[in-house]
């Protein structure tokens, strides 16, 4: 895993592992406790989002909601997020498909 401090312009670090085939990216990443992804728009592509272990929190288009194990969140084209993980002590792990549109 690599690791990109305040990814998009969130808190401490986002651990990842990235790929890349030229045009859809997926990745594997970790957010620790207080850890997030900033703001940001999807202007050419849209995302999905599967939370593989812990639970923190989306903020989409404005709108907070909480995010847990288990749980699929998508971002479509034009619209934007952010990703915190608002645990005190666990990580929040997660799988990201990044498709052209």
């Amino acid at each position: 895993m690599e690791s990109f401090p305040k990814f998009k312009g969130g808190e401490k670090e986002l651990s990842a592992q990235m790929y890349f085939d030229g045009v859809n990216r997926i990745l594997h990443g970790i957010l620790v406790p207080g850890a997030s992804i900033g703001m940001h728009q999807h202007v050419t592509d849209c995302e999905v989002l599967f939370i593989v272990a812990g639970h923190g929190t989306i903020i989409e288009d404005g709108v907070s909601s909480p995010v847990h194990l288990g749980q699929c969140v998508y971002c479509p084209k034009g619209h934007t997020h952010s990703l915190i993980n608002s645990s005190e002590e666990q990580d929040l792990e997660f799988y990201a498909v990044v498709p052209q549109q």
